[in-house]
């Protein structure tokens, strides 16, 4: 079973008549929401499929910042614990996938990617917090990981964070973003930003093992895949 349909939810549609496990990606797609009816809206959908289905393996999608210092306090942060911690207590059987800021095709103005570049195509400045580091991973090398632990007992009612083995600074990302599209981005730039770590040791092999290459070219690799039509 698939609930959403976003970016993640599409990805994941093989899962569709999966009999096991749901795939709860239907939640808040900007991550600097504020709206506290949006959070319910997630939460009671969430409680509800959980209810209707008590004996299924839930697979629920979090978000590799809940570890950024930045962003403790942000109300987007905050509701992706409690949701957390009510799977913890109240599911019987759970993955909890911690992703970083995905590349991939979707029509969200929200996600990292999307952002930079429909500002920078149109000329719209952009606050550019320069000590600021940003993991971004492909959506298709995210869901090969995710599928390989989904078929894997022993990380069953555990949490995994799924993640680029290297942050990026941000100055970097949107020198990617602007070498692609041939066009200069207008920033104003702040002295702001950290660069937190994210332990991605419990994957490391199976990244290994799925022949996942994060060299030097892969956030520009993944810009000529995901948005070649830009």
């Amino acid at each position: 079973m698939v609930i959403g349909n976003g970016m993640i939810a599409n990805r994941f549609m093989d899962y569709k008549n999966d009999e096991e496990r749901i795939i709860f990606a239907s939640g808040v797609s900007n991550s600097k929401d504020t709206i506290e009816q949006n959070f319910l809206r997630e939460f009671e959908l969430l409680e509800k499929t959980v209810k209707e289905n008590p004996s299924k393996v839930l697979v629920y999608f979090s978000t590799c910042s809940i570890k950024d210092e930045d962003l403790h306090n942000a109300p987007y942060v905050i509701h992706k614990k409690a949701i957390e911690e009510f799977i913890k207590q109240n599911v019987p059987k759970y993955y909890l996938l911690r992703v970083s800021n995905l590349a991939g095709i979707s029509n969200n103005p929200y996600t990292l990617l999307n952002y930079f570049i429909f500002n920078i195509i149109q000329n719209h400045p952009l606050t550019l917090w320069g000590n600021a580091y940003r993991n971004i991973i492909g959506m298709d090398d995210m869901y090969s990981i995710a599928n390989y632990i989904l078929h894997e007992k022993d990380f069953l009612n555990t949490t995994i964070n799924i993640a680029n083995p290297e942050n990026y600074p941000v100055p970097f990302i949107i020198e990617c973003i602007e070498k692609h599209l041939n066009k200069k981005a207008i920033c104003i730039e702040v002295d702001k930003g950290d660069n937190y770590h994210i332990n991605i040791s419990e994957i490391e092999p199976i990244i290994n093992q799925l022949n996942i290459n994060f060299n030097n070219d892969y956030l520009p690799s993944l810009l000529k895949k995901y948005y070649h039509s830009k």
